[in-house]
């Protein structure tokens, strides 16, 4: 069974479409889609009225652009489209001056990427190529080779006008309030809806074994040790004991670390060690570890480890299940967040304390977005988490106190207006450049005018 074409603002939909367009013509009619005609000349490229069309239909999709409901909307957006070609063109004719290119290594990789993408719509070669002839695009070899053209076209226009910015040729320009407004009315329809964010502060609080659990694991991890300075293999010691589901398959196999990347007990150890030397046992939030060092390179380290985590069982849970319900009590009651989170955070576990960047409410995992459900600024709660890559089965237990709560819905000025400014400044310096390149250039438009009925109502 055939699936759906489209994937993203691919080229292929966009063909079918004007196809599409082209066969529903009625029979006789005197303005057939004419797809090989030339809307304009720039230099010696011709613009043709098939890539007029194809960015038209990539506008509309994009959603940058409503779909017209008449003739005369419909030339006023190829107006305005054929506009951005010529600019585009020009831009990317300067690049043989700046001396700017691109070579194939670097857009093969999107281009593969796009061709998977549209390739995995369909059951078989057969219905890919079949489409593909269907919309005019020939072989899937021709249709790499069109996208290698575009992809290659975007880069160049990108590092242009970044070239030339950076040489100061193109300068922003200064914009108004008005103009600002103008353009965020123009293209607020467009924008996609503002999603639900969140900030807010939390203590993590892990659960804790008891000391007997703790000594029965160092006791288990001096003895592996111990085997492991009789002859021991390390690698199938680690096989069969360590007890990191990350590295147990592989022999304790930690590969390459940078400072900075492990918790410091680990560090410590791992960078005074000498190459093939065991470390004694030692201690971090994980359990009792035993790493033997294999490679030692500036400011990296490649090792090896064997994890003995502390039992941690159902009484162990309920305890920290309690502790966390006493500490948002105390948070309730007025005692300072700081105060609380030095005390019992899981600092030693790299949890975070503060996030103050909003955060989209569908990216939080399932069990913040439960809780933070119908809660306000100020709301305090807690609940569980899944834990640690090394500990997954050790859950914790999270207190979050709501700091900001912003719900779903339109985009407003205000938070725009810094954005739409930045957009219309640059827009405006690019295009008082490319006026400049106009002077330079053969521009000659040959888009065909609405009827005389129609005209009247295209924008200036």
């Amino acid at each position: 069974m055939k699936k759906s074409i489209f994937v993203g603002p691919t080229i292929l939909l966009l063909a079918g479409q004007l196809a599409a367009q082209q066969s529903a013509a009625p029979a006789g009619s005197s303005t057939p889609v004419r797809l090989d005609g030339i809307v304009a000349i720039v230099g010696d490229q011709p613009i043709t009225r098939y890539e007029l069309q194809e960015a038209v239909l990539t506008k509309i999709q994009r959603k940058e652009a409503d779909a017209p409901g008449d003739s005369a909307s419909a030339h006023a957006l190829e107006v305005d489209v054929l506009n951005d070609l010529v600019q585009d063109e020009l831009i990317v004719q300067k690049a043989k001056d700046l001396k700017i290119n691109v070579t194939d290594d670097e857009i093969s990789p999107q281009v593969d990427q796009q061709v998977r993408a549209v390739r995995a719509n369909f059951d078989n070669d057969a219905q890919f190529r079949a489409e593909l002839q269907k919309a005019g695009l020939g072989t899937p070899e021709d249709y790499r080779k069109y996208l290698m053209d575009q992809f290659r076209r975007q880069f160049i226009r990108d590092r242009v006008i970044r070239k030339l910015t950076d040489d100061g040729k193109i300068v922003p320009i200064s914009v108004s309030e008005a103009e600002i407004a103008a353009e965020f009315d123009r293209a607020k329809a467009f924008l996609p809806k503002k999603p639900a964010t969140v900030t807010f502060k939390q203590i993590v609080i892990a659960p804790q074994p008891t000391k007997e659990a703790k000594e029965v694991a160092r006791v288990k991890a001096e003895s592996l040790l111990a085997e492991l300075k009789s002859g021991a293999d390390f690698e199938k010691l680690a096989k069969r004991e360590s007890m990191d589901p990350l590295t147990k398959e592989t022999g304790g196999d930690l590969g390459w670390s940078r400072r900075g990347k492990q918790v410091p007990e680990f560090e410590r150890w791992a960078f005074t060690t000498p190459p093939g030397q065991l470390t004694p046992v030692f201690e971090t939030a994980y359990g009792y570890h035993i790493v033997r060092v294999e490679r030692v390179q500036p400011g990296e380290v490649k090792t090896r480890q064997i994890l003995i985590t502390p039992q941690i069982d159902s009484t162990d849970f309920v305890r920290t299940k309690k502790l966390a319900d006493s500490v948002a009590q105390l948070l309730r009651s007025g005692v300072p967040f700081d105060t609380l989170a030095k005390k019992y955070n899981d600092y030693r576990g790299g949890e975070e304390t503060s996030i103050l960047t909003p955060f989209n409410r569908d990216s939080l995992p399932v069990p913040y977005q439960k809780a933070f459900l119908g809660r306000k600024p100020g709301d305090i709660v807690d609940f569980e988490i899944a834990g640690s890559a090394q500990r997954p089965d050790v859950h914790k237990f999270v207190v979050a106190e709501l700091l900001t709560v912003d719900e779903a819905g339109e985009r407003t000025l205000d938070e725009m207006h810094e954005a739409v400014r930045s957009e219309l400044s640059q827009r405006g310096g690019v295009r008082r450049y490319i006026d400049s390149l106009k002077k330079q250039t053969f521009v000659a438009i040959y888009l065909n005018a609405p009827s005389v009925a129609d005209a009247s109502k295209l924008r200036p």
